[in-house]
Order: C-alpha cells, then structure tokens, then sequence
C-alpha cells in the first residue's frame, strides 16, 4: 500500500525583510488575537470591585457634579450659559474621558504584557490598538447618560449629531496616534508611566470642559484662542458641542485638531516601527 503523503513536498521558505512586508498582512491574520486582547481588558477593567460596571457611570457623574459646582457656581461661568450648564459640561467630560482612559490605557499597555511580548511573535501594535478599544466600551456608557440628561432637560440635540460619528473616530485616531509613540518611549524611558498621569490630570484644565471655548476669545481674544487650538483635543470637544449642542464650531481650531491627529497617527506608527524590534529585548 502506498503512503498518501509520500509525494506530499513542504517547503519553508526564509526570507530577509519577509516580516517587514508582510507586516499590515499579520495584523489582519493576528485579528483574532486583537478581539481576545480587547474581551480580556474589558473583562478585567472592574474586576474584583464591589460596584463593577457601576463605576462606568459613576466616574462621569461625580466628575460632572464637581465641575458644574467648581466652575458653574465657584467661577460663576454658567452665567449666561446658552445650554443647560451640566450638559454643555458633559459633552466635553465625554471625548475628554475617552481620550485620555485611551491615551493612559495604551501608553502602559507594552508594560502590562511583558509575558506575552517576550514569548510569542505577533504585531506589536496589536496591544496598544486593543487597549484603545477597551475604552469605546465607558464612552459608550456614558453617552448613554448623556442621552438620558438631555431628555430629563427637555433638551433635545441638533440636527448636527449626525455627525458625532466623525469626531468620535477623531477622537480615537488621536488617542492610537499618541497611545503608539508614548507606549514606544514607555518601553526606553519607565519615567513615562509617571509622565501620562501627570499630562493627563493638567491637561483636563488646559481643555474646554468645564467651559466654552468661545469664552477664550471673549476674554483674551481670537489670536489667543488660535494658539490655543493647537491643543487637538480642543478641536474635538468643540465639535462634540457642534454636533450635540448646535454650539458654533471654530473652523480654525477643528482644522488644526484634524491635521495634528493625522500627523499624530503618521508619528505614532513611524516610531512604534522604527523601535518595535528592540520591545522582547528591553521590556
């Protein structure tokens, strides 16, 4: 009897640079590993905490509460408010929570899976991007309360929050972006994991949320204002409240969010290749 895998040839073929041409390649195969990555962080984002999932939306509703009272009632800036103040505040806590949950999330995630990075090939930017995603899941609970405020208002939203779609992929292309190049430093430089919380906790005051941008040109001016949009997460707020609220939207500051975040993402893949090689052997 003839064995049926006698003829049977396999051939192994090695080739120099194979990888880096088939890298985009592998991150479509490796997808699966993404989805597990991306279930396992959700999983485990309040596990083993007595309110679980309740913190979703707890977190936003305490931080609005307290910025409505320190800004609304202390600065006294929801003083001739066009919009209910709690919500003009709200669709700001919205893309600012996700971005920096995102930015803080991927700027450690090559740190919390040193384990897997030193044993098992696969693209890199596979964890980093599925840390990402894992915050879509508290933006989407909290959009939820934002739904449920503004019909509790009686405020209902512009004809413009077709376009909401668009500022939230802005608002997660910009947190891939800079989630790559910090979580590239992170892996050289360890001062990095004290660096993002730092950034972070000034930056939510250096950001339009407890307050209108407008109000930056009213009390400085518009030059003012400019410089201050080069912020590009400012852009992106301000076109949360376009699309939500009916707020005037500053073309020259969602222009400059729009070119930053795209010059973020080239950056943040430029430099999370140009160091991948070297993350088994410095992790």
């Amino acid at each position: 009897m003839s064995n049926p895998h006698a003829n049977t040839n396999v051939e192994l073929v090695i080739e120099a640079g194979r990888s880096e041409k088939n890298y985009w390649n592998d991150l479509w195969r490796y997808r699966e590993l993404f989805y597990i990555l991306s279930w396992r962080d959700i999983k485990v984002r309040y596990k083993q905490t007595t309110l679980g999932a309740a913190w979703g939306i707890i977190r936003p509703l305490l931080t609005m509460i307290i910025f409505s009272l320190v800004f609304g009632r202390v600065a006294n800036l929801a003083k001739n408010s066009a919009y209910p103040y709690p919500l003009l505040v709200f669709t700001g806590l919205l893309p600012w929570q996700f971005f920096s949950s995102a930015l803080s999330d991927a700027g450690n995630s090559l740190i919390g899976n040193t384990s897997l990075i030193s044993k098992v090939y696969f693209p890199r930017m596979i964890i980093p991007a599925s840390a990402v995603i894992t915050s879509l899941v508290d933006f989407a609970i909290s959009f939820g309360i934002l739904v449920v405020m503004m019909l509790f208002l009686h405020f209902p939203p512009s004809a413009r929050i077709m376009f909401l779609p668009f500022f939230v992929l802005l608002s997660l292309l910009l947190s891939v972006g800079l989630g790559l190049y910090l979580t590239a430093l992170n892996v050289k430089y360890r001062d990095f994991r004290y660096i993002i919380p730092f950034i972070l906790q000034i930056g939510i005051y250096v950001t339009p949320v407890g307050y209108s941008s407008n109000r930056i040109a009213t009390q400085f001016s518009e030059t003012f204002r400019f410089w201050y949009s080069l912020n590009p997460i400012v852009g992106i707020i301000d076109g949360f409240r376009w699309s939500i609220l009916g707020e005037p939207l500053y073309m020259p500051g969602f222009i400059s969010s729009l070119v930053m975040t795209l010059g973020f993402i080239w950056l943040g893949i430029w430099y999370f290749r140009k160091t991948e090689k070297g993350f088994a052997d410095k992790i």
